[in-house]
């Protein structure tokens, strides 16, 4: 990435901040390009790039002879944020579109050592719930589950799902039921997801995948 790449970058990341902070109030007229080129220490160039690509986004709306105004309908909540509010169906939903794909995935395209690497993560699974830590039993849940995210063949999909991993260690930690029972009932299904992906079966993956999530595992 050039260097003109990362400073407007940054330069979009500092307009939008200074809009989610107050700065630029919805509805209301940002600076000209001139006063925002010494705001952000920038070239002209660089502010209207940022400009027009706030736009795209809609986060700011260019009017033609009357300025630049920051969106009054915009919603400047992060993605991490949205998926911070929402709720068990929520999550669980977006949980079986990224594990079910992945798992299919998985079967097909994985490699002898990523085969191994979802071994050893699930090993250290099965270790985790025989020293009833809870806490260790979420690490290495999220391990095994990570191994064959990257076992998918598609970086994007496996970058995804490392992302949403936040959400999935705060949403278990926010569990009701508490210990370590949903890791032990559900280790076995975890073997058998092992032994799909291990012998290429994409159905078997997904079939036990969504068991895995029927079963609020």
């Amino acid at each position: 990435m050039s260097v003109k790449e990362k400073l407007g970058e940054k330069t979009i990341r500092q307009i939008r901040n200074d809009i989610v902070n107050g700065k630029f109030k919805a509805g209301e007229k940002i600076p000209a390009e001139a006063e925002l080129m010494k705001l952000y220490n920038v070239g002209r160039s660089t502010i209207r790039e940022a400009i027009k690509t706030l736009s795209v986004a809609g986060v700011l709306k260019v009017q033609q002879g009357s300025g630049t105004f920051v969106n009054t309908h915009v919603n400047l909540e992060t993605i991490d944020e949205r998926l911070r509010r929402a709720n068990f169906d929520e999550i669980n939903a977006v949980r079986a579109l990224l594990e079910n794909e992945i798992a299919g995935l998985a079967a097909q395209y994985r490699s002898d050592s990523q085969v191994e690497e979802t071994q050893q993560c699930l090993a250290a699974r099965k270790q985790a719930i025989l020293s009833e830590d809870p806490q260790a039993c979420i690490e290495a849940d999220i391990a095994f589950h990570l191994a064959i995210a990257r076992a998918s063949g598609n970086s994007v999909l496996a970058d995804l799902y490392q992302s949403f991993t936040v959400i999935i260690r705060d949403f278990f930690s926010r569990r009701e039921t508490q210990g370590i029972s949903h890791f032990a009932m559900s280790h076995y299904l975890h073997e058998s997801l092992y032994k799909a992906i291990r012998d290429s079966n994409a159905i078997q993956a997904r079939q036990i995948t969504q068991d895995i999530l029927d079963n609020n595992y």
